[in-house]
């Protein structure tokens, strides 16, 4: 018999979430794609749903995650900011962090 623990982690700033795997998912999307609306694409979201989590986002961060040029003739992008780009690194390192804990905790369950 095998143990498994389950779980998520997600940052909130004034009970309004900054940052989940779905958000950071979605932030690394747009860096790769340069764009929310390929970005939104690429993770099977609907424009809307991932225009409303990146403004959840911006609104909950301390600085713009994100710049967005309008589109128009050549089509508008949205990039990161270099603090977009720190909070999803802390958020990767807090989220491998936890899981090396948790499975350190479940090792000591599967020994009894």
């Amino acid at each position: 018999m095998s143990y498994k623990i389950k779980s998520r982690i997600w940052i909130e700033s004034d009970n309004n979430v900054l940052l989940g795997e779905g958000r950071v998912h979605l932030l690394k999307a747009i860096e790769a794609t340069g764009s929310l609306s390929k970005a939104a694409k690429s993770l099977n979201l609907s424009y809307k749903k991932a225009w409303q989590l990146l403004d959840s986002v911006n609104k909950s961060a301390k600085k713009p995650v994100t710049i967005n040029s309008i589109g128009g003739k050549g089509g508008g992008g949205a990039q990161l900011t270099p603090y977009g780009k720190s909070l999803i690194s802390a958020f990767d390192v807090i989220n491998k962090n936890c899981w090396a804990f948790l499975d350190e905790q479940l090792a000591k369950i599967e020994v009894l």
